[in-house]
């Protein structure tokens, strides 16, 4: 049994913000030991940047251009075509026939295909030795240069990902200005954002809330 246990378990060392160890933590395999799903993980950055899409875009139906209530000319009698408004989408400055209209291009794709997307890419973070988990992270005051100087100190001079466990301000304010940083919460936690980060570094806390929310 204790040897089924360990294999279940991957041990990944814990720091805190000057680098210093502060133990280790057991990833479970079965979220660190996903396989990298390319297609699958194509799929749900596809459904996210469709989601974010503003699909504000719009024309005018004949029924909303103003104007054109007149008819331009008797029915019979002109030698010319028969007309019965100005805006009319024959018509410059009438209305557009079968033209874009507001609308959403959000859809949605199984819960368990997007837990499985976030292990693939979570698992290939740690296989990619870019994965850092600390004990803690905590600020006097938010200043960028306390945040600077944690990213210095932990040897990560690329773009990064630091994911808190809850809404914490000083950390949220001090990374808001670093160049290719982002804070984000555990709860907010999406594909898009770890593949678009090189780095990701992680609270010992909030591993704990992705844990529960990506289990199978």
């Amino acid at each position: 049994m204790a040897d089924e246990n360990a294999a279940a378990a991957i041990n990944a060392p814990v720091v805190t913000q000057a680098k210093a160890s502060a133990g280790t933590i057991e990833l479970p395999s079965a979220i660190f030991g996903e396989p990298l799903r390319r297609a699958l993980l194509a799929d749900v950055v596809r459904m996210q940047m469709a989601g974010r899409r503003a699909g504000t875009s719009a024309t005018k139906t004949r029924g909303e251009v103003r104007g054109g209530g007149k008819k331009p000319w008797k029915q019979k009698g002109t030698g010319r075509a028969r007309a019965g408004s100005t805006r009319s989408p024959l018509w410059p400055g009438g209305a557009i026939i079968f033209g874009p209209q507001p609308r959403d291009y959000g859809y949605t794709m199984p819960k368990q295909a997007r837990r499985t997307a976030l292990r693939s890419v979570l698992a290939q973070k740690l296989r990619e030795e870019r994965l850092t988990i600390l004990d803690r992270i905590e600020f006097p005051e938010s200043k960028t240069k306390h945040f600077v100087a944690m990213l210095d100190a932990l040897g990560i001079n690329d773009s990064v990902l630091v994911v808190i466990d809850d809404a914490d301000v000083r950390v949220e304010l001090a990374g808001r200005n670093v160049p290719n940083a982002k804070v984000l919460r555990a709860a907010g936690l999406n594909v898009y954002d770890l593949l678009r980060y090189h780095h990701l570094v992680v609270t010992r806390a909030a591993l704990e809330r992705i844990k529960e929310r990506v289990a199978a």
